[in-house]
């Protein structure tokens, strides 16, 4: 095999094994910053090995026997472990085959509840994530989210201090504090979604490979938690939202809105694995959490093959669902637009005018965006165009800008 094949093959098997190969020796050394970096090692091991004596038939148990012995090794010299090495030697046959599938799975649901620790700034769970689950590189993750590398590199470095300070145990909590930490996985797989399906800064208004990463994260936790019901309420979400991903940008990146897109462009077998997850979530609450309501909302545009098929009452009940438990002018306003669709634009701009108060709502560049659209519906072009040029001024993505600049200057008066 060439050098260059080589190299791709090694990148490959780490985008896949490296969560694995971190929790497993997250699970023995108790520290996921030290367990990183003995992955870390494995990978330059191999990077030096394997053009020269070929890739092994087992990469991942090759990489996992590797740190293992790194493992060992480093105990060995740093006598502050000495007591530990009896009972890591236990537990470390270096002999071994790879893990049994439920160890490994043990080990990677700890190290999701452990990078997602709410002791750790949002930010700093999403870079750590995106590190250790995601297997991204410190330069990938700040290109993602257009900060400089060395900030990147900060967030996560200070993350696996904080959690090594604050003895965060490796573990899956129990009782109520699942449901609370459960909460904050779910926030930052959403979060990593959302910043790939409509990125908040910068030239593009996607960022396919974080929409791809935090599906692949969303169907690693369902299978580590099949019961629980928020779980596949997330999957399904992003499934059926990812779905529309081709159909979201015109052959120029300009930005093409839900009512107009080329519904058969949207990705079937992304919406079919997203209803099914949809029924599981269902299934298994008697009521619906935020991410299962959600995803109940995309369903309805998911089904429909034409706009005008759009169930919008059942999405604005949906919403005043929603609404009542999160108490988000956020949906309020998606509920405005619902409510818009179902009965006419007075509608959903008496609502608006509701919200439009609310400090959340305050430099959110969509209120003016859908209160410009409600208003140019109404006839009240003058208004409207007021809106759109203030939403314009609020973005700071550069494709959604130049739709609202557009749409302004529609609103605008003949010469």
């Amino acid at each position: 095999m060439a050098g260059s094949d080589v190299q791709r093959t090694i990148e490959a098997v780490w985008r896949i094994e490296a969560a694995r190969l971190i929790a497993g020796l997250a699970g023995l050394v108790r520290d996921v910053g030290l367990a990183e970096e003995l992955a870390q090692d494995a990978l330059v091991a191999a990077l030096e090995q394997w053009p020269e004596s070929g890739v092994p038939r087992n990469p991942g148990a090759w990489l996992m026997t590797v740190s293992k012995r790194r493992a060992i090794d480093l105990i060995r010299r740093n006598e502050r472990l000495q007591r530990n090495l009896a009972e890591l030697g236990r537990r470390i046959d270096l002999a071994e085959e790879a893990p049994e599938p439920d160890e490994i799975e043990d080990d990677l649901l700890r190290l999701v509840f452990t990078a997602c620790h709410p002791v750790l700034s949002t930010e700093a769970r999403v870079a750590l994530t995106l590190r250790v689950l995601g297997g991204l590189t410190t330069d990938e993750i700040a290109r993602a989210f257009l900060v400089p590398e060395p900030t990147a590199a900060q967030r996560i470095v200070r993350a696996k201090r904080t959690l090594a300070e604050k003895k965060i145990p490796f573990e899956v909590p129990q009782g109520a504090e699942l449901a609370a930490r459960l909460a904050s996985v779910l926030e930052v797989v959403y979060l990593i979604f959302n910043e790939g399906y409509s990125a908040t800064a910068g030239d593009d208004l996607m960022r396919p490979a974080l929409c791809d990463d935090a599906l692949r994260l969303g169907r690693v936790l369902a299978g580590l938690m099949p019961k629980e019901a928020e779980v596949h309420g997330l999957v399904a979400l992003v499934e059926i939202q990812a779905s529309r991903s081709a159909a979201r940008v015109g052959p120029s990146g300009e930005p093409i809105l839900l009512l107009e897109q080329d519904r058969g462009r949207w990705d079937r077998l992304l919406i079919r694995r997203g209803l099914a997850a949809l029924e599981r979530a269902e299934a298994l609450s008697g009521s619906p959490g935020s991410y299962t309501l959600q995803a109940a909302i995309a369903a309805c545009h998911a089904r429909a093959l034409a706009p005008e098929e759009t169930d919008w009452a059942r999405i604005a009940s949906l919403y005043e669902e929603l609404a009542k438990l999160s108490r988000s002018p956020v949906v309020e306003l998606n509920r405005a637009v619902a409510l818009s669709m179902a009965y006419g634009p007075a509608a959903g701009l008496a609502l608006l005018d509701q919200i439009a108060g609310q400090p959340a709502l305050k430099g959110y560049h969509l209120l003016p965006s859908v209160r410009g659209d409600l208003l140019a519906k109404l006839g009240r072009k003058d208004e409207a165009r007021a809106e759109f040029v203030r939403a314009a001024a609020m973005t700071r993505n550069a494709r959604e800008r130049a739709l609202l600049e557009e749409r302004a200057a529609a609103c605008a008066p003949a010469e």
